[in-house]
């Protein structure tokens, strides 16, 4: 392949309505989701369950939010790294983002529209909702065919149980250039699955003992049009120790990562020290 040519990423069908675990549709998807995964680190994901007019509506509501004055939106505050207000930063002048932790649960979701809205804007809280609600069915088919592929789907339940979403809303200003410029530089998740929906596995990477790994990208933009877009962050929860299972630890792959607490390793990679392109091998790899 030229090596100027534009990498396409695989893309995966998660429409189909036989597409139920033990079937063969299913086995299928598996095993392009782990090849797509170990050869990219990414895949991109055709998913039919959200309607219309839901994304039209999520849309909408982005673009009402992001209008807010910039003291309101300021007031979205979080204790945790880059979950709250993000914009107005010298080296990323065309990004802003605004977290929503828990954005499945409506409660959630309302009480975070309040922050913006005091008296309340229920139409902007029930279609943040909805629509997290329906890409959490696509993140959680995606890791149990993960767990399948590496023959760990004991651990299921414990894996679902032990994480919570993050929803990011984003906004890319147009540069009002001809060239492109870098709306957000290269980096990785430091999550478990990151889907990014229109306009990834870090955390897994431990948990799997380095069997996946997370991969770099970047937005770039050009022209004088804004760009919206959606990511749905899997989160572990505070307090839930990150350990890969011992089927996944043998001579052949000896342990990568010491069991570490999610929250406190976000302390570390957000801090000075822990800026390192391997965060996660700098702050709890095993020394072989």
């Amino acid at each position: 392949m030229d090596s100027q040519s534009p990498l396409k990423l695989p893309v995966i069908d998660f429409t189909k309505p036989e597409l139920k675990p033990g079937t063969p549709e299913w086995d299928l998807a598996k095993g392009q989701v782990q090849q797509a995964l170990q050869h990219y680190g990414c895949f991109e994901a055709l998913f039919d369950k959200i309607p219309l007019e839901t994304r039209e509506a999520v849309f909408g509501a982005m673009e009402e939010l992001f209008d807010l004055p910039l003291q309101i939106k300021s007031r979205n505050v979080s204790e945790i790294p880059y979950h709250g207000y993000i914009g107005q930063h010298p080296k990323i002048p065309l990004f802003e983002s605004i977290g929503f932790d828990d954005a499945d649960v409506i409660e959630k979701a309302e009480a975070q529209t309040r922050t913006f809205w005091p008296q309340g804007n229920p139409s902007f809280s029930k279609t943040i909702q909805s629509f997290t609600k329906q890409l959490t069915e696509l993140d959680q088919m995606i890791r149990r065919m993960i767990l399948e592929s590496f023959q760990v789907e004991k651990y299921v339940d414990e894996h679902m149980d032990s994480t919570g979403y993050l929803l990011k809303v984003m906004k890319y200003e147009g540069p009002k250039t001809s060239g492109t410029q870098v709306g957000l530089g290269a980096h990785t998740d430091q999550d478990v699955v990151t889907i990014l929906y229109q306009n990834e596995v870090n955390g897994l990477e431990a948990w799997l003992n380095g069997r996946l790994k997370a991969t770099y990208h970047r937005v770039m933009m050009s022209g004088d049009k804004p760009r919206y877009s959606l990511g749905l962050f899997t989160i572990p929860k505070a307090g839930y120790m990150i350990k890969a299972p011992e089927e996944l630890v043998d001579e052949a792959h000896p342990l990568l990562y010491n069991p570490f607490d999610y929250a406190q390793f976000l302390g570390f990679y957000f801090s000075n020290e822990g800026r390192y392109q391997s965060g996660l091998k700098a702050y709890c790899g095993v020394q072989h």
